[in-house]
């Protein structure tokens, strides 16, 4: 009798083991490339963060390190996570690839998900947005809004992404307006205020009415309030920084992501993916148009968006030219994702030669 109780109770001891373990929660971590705070790219993605708190609640820890330079410093981080027990970790930024890969390779047990890249491996996924997609809809604004022909666009590195955005916006401002020129800046950085601030004072000194950036600060928002210029706010809405100066802007849309990722590694069902979403997914959001914008043309960029939804629009269609008059896309030609993913040239029309 006594040896039975023993037997029972160990197997309660068991049971309620097997209970605790199978109620801890998910750890789950994020690498941001700039501060939680800059109003731009790593404020979206730690909003998204905790949209997966608020959807899990006590099923999910959730933990994060920002302002994570790319390259040693974010080798060391993530391996600092992996060693900590967390089951998934988002690396949100596109120089986080190599050091993402290394990393998953030593942990085969922790899946990693890699935000704007394209290297992928059994524990690794890749996630992405066609933020073209939304350069194409603000650059049909930027074209017709300006009065000096001159817009102003501040890049970070001249990575596929940001040329992508470069060459869609171009376009679509030269579709509307033939005379209109871009004047482009390189900060080579994410995120420092004080440069993409003096690119924005420089960019006006060379005539620029109308701001475009793919940095992650509101700082040209700012500037260009100041100037009594217009400006487009990036990943997030940015209009606190611009009441007056902002018209539109391109908004990072990361949270349904995030909540379907992590749920499908509570249900057991996570595989390695890649996603590249666009506006009809909702990954790409254009914040509402400014009052400042005439009617008709805020109907003109409406209905473009409505197209690229419907899938009736693709920024990049033919005819085409790099910038050194090759031909690119024939009339009719659809740039296909491939060509789109490793981008490294200007349109024809624009100025100046592309940084290597």
């Amino acid at each position: 009798m006594k040896r039975l109780s023993l037997l029972a109770a160990a197997a309660a001891f068991a049971l309620g083991a097997g209970a605790a373990q199978a109620a801890d929660p998910l750890k789950v971590g994020f690498i941001y490339v700039g501060p939680v705070g800059d109003f731009g790219w790593s404020y979206e993605h730690d909003q998204a963060r905790q949209a997966v708190e608020a959807e899990y609640g006590d099923k999910v820890e959730t933990s994060y390190l920002e302002s994570v330079p790319e390259g040693p410093d974010a080798e060391r981080a993530l391996r600092q996570m992996a060693q900590s027990g967390h089951d998934l970790i988002f690396t949100t930024s596109f120089g986080y690839m190599n050091p993402t890969l290394k990393v998953a390779k030593q942990f085969p047990d922790v899946k990693f998900e890699h935000a704007t890249g394209y290297k992928r491996a059994a524990n690794v996924s890749t996630y992405g947005s066609r933020f073209y997609e939304g350069r194409h809809v603000i650059g049909l604004l930027a074209g017709e809004m300006t009065k000096t022909n001159t817009i102003g666009y501040i890049g970070s590195f001249p990575i596929p992404e940001v040329v992508r955005g470069i060459n869609a916006a171009y376009l679509a401002a030269k579709s509307v307006n033939p005379d209109v020129k871009f004047k482009i800046v390189w900060v080579n950085t994410w995120f420092d205020p004080g440069k993409e601030a003096d690119a924005a004072n420089a960019l006006i000194e060379q005539g620029a009415d109308v701001i475009m950036q793919h940095t992650d600060s509101p700082a040209a928002m700012t500037i260009a309030e100041e100037k009594g210029i217009f400006a487009f706010g990036q990943a997030s809405d940015m209009k606190q920084f611009g009441p007056n100066a902002r018209l539109s802007s391109i908004i990072d849309h990361w949270a349904p992501y995030y909540i379907e990722r992590v749920g499908a590694m509570m249900d057991g069902t996570w595989e390695s993916t890649d996603t590249w979403g666009g506006i009809d997914s909702g990954m790409v959001g254009i914040g509402e148009f400014s009052d400042k914008i005439p009617a008709d043309l805020a109907a003109k960029a409406t209905a473009a968006k409505e197209a690229i939804i419907a899938g009736e629009l693709h920024p990049f269609t033919g005819p085409i030219n790099k910038q050194d008059g090759s031909a690119w896309l024939a009339a009719g030609e659809t740039a296909d994702d491939g060509t789109l993913l490793g981008m490294n040239f200007y349109v024809e029309g624009i100025e100046g030669e592309l940084p290597k």
